[in-house]
Parts: C-alpha cells; sequence; structure tokens
C-alpha cells in the first residue's frame, strides 16, 4: 500500500492516515471495525516465515486461550474464602472485575487491534515510549510468565498427589514435572491451532463439573450463609489472591498476529471471556459457601473436591480433582504459547536476535518455546506463595508501563484509526485508569522485602540487558532484523511516515 504524500500531526504510524470524516466517526460497538488497513514498511533485512502460511486462531479457540491465560476456572480462589469470609470473596470476585479486569480488558481490545501483530503489549509501549521501554516491559512480562508457568506442573501434581501418593515428593515428583514439561512443550511446538482446541476441550471439562454441582446443590443452599463477615481479614492474601486470579488479560495480545481477522475477532473473544471468567469464578463460591456450614481454615486449594464430595459423591469429587489437574494443564499451555510469541514479536521488531523469529515447520516460534521452557524448569523449586507474590509484583510494574503507553497515545494521536474504541472519551479513559493503579500501589505496599529484592534484582538485569544486546548489534555479534511486514515504529525507513515517538 503507497503511502499518501504527506502525513497529519495525528498519524499513527501501522494505520491508514484518517481523513476528516473518519476521524469524526463515532467509536464502533464491541466486535466492529472500521476496516482500517494495517500498513507495513519495507526493510532491507529478510522477513522471517509469513503467517499466512499457517492456521490462524478463530473466535472459539481464542475465547478459550484468554479463559486459561486469566483464570482457568475456580481453582485457586478457596484462599480468598479463608482470608476474609464468604461475602467478602463474593463481593470481591463481583467488584475487583470493574476495578481492574474490564479496565485491561478493553484496553487490550483497543491497543490490541490498533497493533495487531505478535509481541502485543510490547509494541504498544515501544510506539509511545520509544524501543527502550518497549524491550523493559518484554522482558519482565516474559519473566513473570515464566515464573507463573512454573506453578502449574507443581499444582498439577497437588491435585493428584491423593490419588497417586508417590507424586507427593522425592524422586517421582521431580520425574513427574520433567515429564509434564516435556509433554506440554512439544504440544505448543506442533502449533497454536491445537493448543487453542485442546484449551477448549479442557475448558468444557473443567467448567462442567460445577453446573451439575450448582443444579444438586439448590436444595442445600442457606442464603444466610453468604451474608457471613469476619472480623480478622487477611487483606494481603485477600488481595493476592484477587489480583492473581484476575490479572493477565493482556497476555493474549502477543498473539495478535496469529488470529484470524483480529480486530473483530479479538475484542469479541476478550467480551465472552470476561464474562466467562467472572462466572466460573462467582457461582462455585456461591455453591461451597451455601451449601455447607463455613470451615473457614479448610478453604485452601484443593477443597472444591471436598464440597463436591458432600453435595454431590464420590464421583463428582473425582470428577473435580480431575478438572483441577486439567486446568493447570490449560494455564501451562496457554501461558507458554503467549510468553514464546512474545519473544517472536520482540525479534521481529528487532529487539532480540533473529533467532527468536525463526517458526518451526507448525508455525510455532522454537526458541521462543525452548527458552520459555528452560525457566519454567529452573523456577519450579519456588514455594506457592513466592511465585504468585513475585509474578504480581513484576506484573505491577509492566502494568503501569501500559497505562502510560495507553494514555500518551490517546493524548498524542487521538484521531488515529483504532478499530475498535473505548467508548469513553480521551478524559474517562485517563480516568479509567486510576483505580487499577492504585490498586498497583496497593500491592506492591503488600510485598514483602524478599520479594521486592528478587523483583528488583529482576528489573536491574532488564535495564542491563537491552544496552548489551544494542552492544551485540553493534559489533554483529548476532543478527538483528525488522520484519518487513511491519510498520515502522520510528518512521526511519520511510520519508512519507510520522514516527510515533519523536
Amino acid at each position: 500500500m503507497e503511502s499518501p504524500p504527506s502525513a497529519p500531526q495525528n498519524d499513527v504510524v501501522g494505520v491508514p492516515t484518517p481523513t476528516v470524516e473518519t476521524s469524526r466517526e463515532e467509536a464502533p460497538a464491541m466486535g466492529e471495525c472500521k476496516g482500517a488497513e494495517y500498513v507495513g514498511v519495507d526493510v532491507d533485512e529478510e522477513a522471517p516465515l509469513g503467517v499466512d502460511n499457517f492456521k490462524k486462531v478463530s473466535v472459539l479457540p481464542l475465547v478459550f486461550l484468554i479463559f486459561y491465560e486469566v483464570s482457568g476456572g475456580a481453582f485457586g480462589i478457596e484462599d480468598a474464602v479463608r482470608a476474609a469470609g464468604p461475602l467478602l470473596a463474593l463481593l470481591g470476585f463481583l467488584i475487583f472485575p470493574f476495578i481492574w479486569s474490564i479496565p485491561e480488558a478493553l484496553i487490550t481490545a483497543e491497543m490490541g487491534t490498533m497493533f495487531p501483530e505478535n509481541g502485543g503489549y510490547v509494541v504498544w509501549v515501544s510506539s509511545a515510549l520509544g524501543p527502550y521501554w518497549g524491550f523493559q516491559l518484554g522482558w519482565m512480562k516474559w519473566f513473570s510468565g515464566v515464573i507463573d508457568n512454573a506453578l502449574y506442573p507443581l499444582l498439577f501434581l497437588d491435585y493428584l498427589s491423593p490419588t497417586v501418593p508417590a507424586l507427593s515428593g522425592g524422586l517421582p515428583r521431580i520425574a513427574a514435572v520433567l515429564a509434564l514439561i516435556v509433554v506440554l512443550t512439544y504440544m505448543n511446538y506442533r502449533g497454536l491451532t491445537i493448543v487453542g482446541w485442546a484449551s477448549v476441550l479442557l475448558g468444557l471439562f473443567s467448567i462442567l463439573p460445577f453446573v451439575i454441582m450448582g443444579l444438586v446443590s439448590i436444595p442445600k443452599l442457606k442464603p444466610s450463609r453468604w451474608l457471613v463477615v469476619e472480623k480478622d481479614v487477611n487483606w494481603s492474601l485477600y488481595l493476592t489472591t484477587l489480583f492473581w486470579n484476575l490479572n493477565y488479560w493482556d497476555s493474549i495480545s502477543t498473539i495478535a498476529g496469529e488470529v484470524e481477522n483480529p480486530k473483530k475477532t479479538l475484542p469479541m473473544a476478550l467480551f465472552c471471556a470476561l464474562i466467562l471468567v467472572v462466572r466460573s469464578y462467582f457461582f462455585p463460591l456461591l455453591i461451597g459457601t451455601g451449601a455447607l456450614s463455613l470451615d473457614r481454615e479448610a478453604w485452601t486449594d484443593g477443597y472444591f473436591s471436598y464440597v463436591a464430595k458432600m453435595i454431590g459423591g464420590v464421583w463428582l469429587s473425582w470428577w473435580i480433582a480431575g478438572a483441577a489437574a486439567a486446568s493447570n494443564l490449560g494455564m501451562f499451555v496457554a501461558e507458554m504459547s503467549s510468553d514464546s510469541f512474545q519473544l517472536l514479536g520482540m525479534a521481529e521488531r528487532g529487539m532480540l536476535p533473529s533467532v527468536f523469529a525463526k517458526r518451526s515447520r507448525y508455525g510455532t516460534p522454537l526458541i521462543g518455546i525452548l527458552l520459555s521452557a528452560s525457566g519454567v524448569l529452573l523456577l519450579s523449586w519456588m514455594s506457592f506463595q513466592e511465585i504468585i507474590a513475585a509474578e504480581n509484583f513484576l506484573y505491577c510494574f509492566g502494568m503501569i508501563l501500559e497505562f502510560i503507553a495507553f494514555v500518551r497515545l490517546r493524548i498524542k494521536y487521538p484521531a488515529a484509526p483504532r478499530p475498535y474504541k473505548i467508548p469513553l472519551g480521551t478524559i474517562g479513559s485517563i480516568l479509567m485508569c486510576i483505580p487499577p493503579t492504585i490498586l498497583i500501589c496497593i500491592m506492591v505496599a503488600l510485598s514483602s522485602l524478599k520479594v521486592v529484592v528478587v523483583s528488583l534484582i529482576v528489573v536491574i538485569i532488564g535495564l542491563l540487558l537491552q544496552p548489551c544486546l544494542k552492544c551485540a548489534e553493534r559489533k554483529k555479534w548476532f543478527k538483528f532484523s525488522v520484519s518487513s511486514d511491519l510498520p515502522d515504529l520510528n518512521g526511519e525507513n520511510d520519508e512519507n511516515v510520522v514516527p510515533l515517538v519523536d
């Protein structure tokens, strides 16, 4: 597509220059698209194998990929009841999405359709704040994702340990962790569409037992049990549990280049996944707290299996335990997909060596998958609470950069075409970012000294790593290149393109 003879000051690289008429159009509704094209800028470097050669992800698999990026079902929410009691737990999973999940999902829908390419949030921040800060975000998000993924094989074995006691420790547990990581890594290698449809099947298997349990529990429900308020609230555990179970909506943006018609599909999938996630948390909590008398200390990981046994019998308890194990598998493959495609997207932007942009014959980023799997193996020794706290801290740092990038692009380029635009106006969108920013400050303040020190070390490594990679590029120790299929964020390769970063 040829560039126009001149570009007005509000033009944004990667999208066509809006005319007076198009700039006055109202924001499209959820799932609608203005038809803006994504313009690439030719560069001299050889482009990696095009994604058009591979089958792309459709709406239903994308919904369940988001579901597993964020949630995976009711497993892991038990600590909210133990920390604060039934009423605050129920209110938390109703109110917290408005403070955090909905703003993050809306920003992901707007920015993900504005820049529909692999790399996702790294590209957003690079376009607004420059490639240095884009790299820092990418480093923190990738590391927090790998930390998160180190948790799921351990949880999978924890749910199976009561049935297979040998998996509770020692050499059998180590061997099982290694086998799981190898098998699930191979699934990611075989293709994103396989991961997507596997997520659909795992999701249905994980959700269905709670539907049955809800129907069976109706005669046993006592609404008065939902109103119990505890005086000794563990606010740190309560907020950490809510935050961990309702974040990572932006992770799906790193595979936007693999999505079929992302400008329509991504907002629609985010909307459906948001409803699915909230329902998958709220209704199991209603069942568990309303059908049984409260034993607050018993509400720990795996408690829903006991609830199912008391309500429906042993067979339902076994199904819930199997669903919990399957859920952890789904979260692992979804997280590894976003982590590895993020590295591919960064390589296509010249932030990482070109070897990270190479695809396997199945269209998957082989080097990114192997690196992410290696990180999971190295971090599997960490405890559950340490994993959650460390990833939350790094995730908070990254989200601050995303909010700044979103606001800056809204202010500096208000008329830039956005296939999906949050219907709040610029001022309303800025105000929308204030509550989650306050929440981030609270989460950081609640972090332990050990978590702060470890997380800051990770941040410092990222601050030093980017200059080292630039030095390696100048000395030609590694090959770096920018994909010719992508728009130029800095406007260096086309005199008719206005750069995003002055």
